[in-house]
């Protein structure tokens, strides 16, 4: 059976809605590599930050949180909160994109969202609530080849 993935930017809302759509196992949750990079930005120090980047990039959180152990500074605190609440869902980034296996950004599937947003909200247009998950339905099928061309 393949697994359930959720390639997330880290807000609670993402992972809540996986978790009811998702059956337990498989399953598997992955932290956007760039929403984490981003995290990281926060944090300043220009030396720590880009070992640290080079550490996350390869999964190693243990040895990214070790390095801002001895920081006081309130970002670095908060990166440190921020590593183990995605602990588990914080991966070798580097593995999974020499092998192609998967994006490491959620940018695309936040743009058409974003995208699907603005066609159902364009002059002329008539949708209303309960036709809108039929054609995402009927979208999603048409570009996973599930329908007949």
């Amino acid at each position: 059976m393949s697994p359930w993935v959720c390639l997330g930017d880290g807000h609670d809302g993402v992972w809540n809605l996986f978790s009811e759509l998702a059956t337990p196992e498989p399953r598997w949750e992955m932290l956007d590599g760039y929403h984490l990079k981003e995290n990281l930005s926060k944090v300043g120090g220009s030396l720590k930050r880009l070992a640290a980047e080079a550490l996350l990039w390869r999964g190693d959180v243990e040895a990214a949180k070790a390095l801002f152990q001895d920081c006081r500074r309130k970002q670095a605190r908060n990166f440190e909160v921020y590593l183990s609440k995605h602990r588990a869902r914080i991966v070798n980034d580097q593995y999974y994109q020499a092998e192609q296996l998967c994006s490491i950004g959620s940018g695309a599937v936040e743009s058409a969202v974003k995208q699907i947003g603005r066609r159902l909200q364009i002059s002329g247009a008539r949708w209303n609530t309960a036709s809108v998950n039929p054609m995402l339905s009927l979208r999603c099928a048409y570009l996973n080849g599930q329908l007949a061309s």
